[in-house]
């Protein structure tokens, strides 16, 4: 399984036996499984999610956004809850090449990525129980979750 390193952006061979574990990136060392969300600018957006074998939650945010701050406890619960599914914020207001191309027109917005592809999308805050099942209830079948 292909997994792109959130720190260095280099694509790391992982055995799938080996995602329930710590895994570091072969190049610089920096755990590409973190339990946490990752945050993910321009620069490294695009080849994150085209070259990341997992599923991948992306919540597209800005700093001055209520919802978006009340919202960022229940995301990074959900990461740690399902260690499978990538999570990735991206701030708007840096990335505005990401947020063009995928059309943000209200944050929070939550797009979810297969094999690269946008394959679900929710606009707005929700808690971390129904972020949850929100994500379970659109993650291919056959995935690992």
């Amino acid at each position: 399984m292909q997994l792109v390193c959130p720190v260095c952006g280099t694509k790391n061979r992982v055995a799938p036996e080996k995602l329930h574990f710590e895994v570091a990136c072969g190049k610089c060392g920096a755990d590409i499984l973190p339990a946490a969300p990752m945050a993910l600018g321009d620069a490294a957006f695009a080849r994150f999610i085209a070259g990341t074998e997992l599923p991948v939650m992306v919540d597209f945010w800005a700093a001055w956004c209520g919802p978006c701050k009340s919202m960022a406890p229940n995301f990074q619960r959900v990461a740690q809850e399902l260690p499978l599914v990538r999570f990735v914020k991206v701030d708007t207001d840096a990335a505005p090449l990401a947020s063009s191309k995928y059309a943000i027109r209200s944050i929070p917005s939550l797009l979810l990525f297969e094999g690269g592809v946008e394959s679900a999308r929710v606009a707005g805050a929700m808690p971390a129980r129904e972020l949850k099942a929100w994500v379970q209830s659109h993650v291919s079948p056959g995935a690992p979750r």
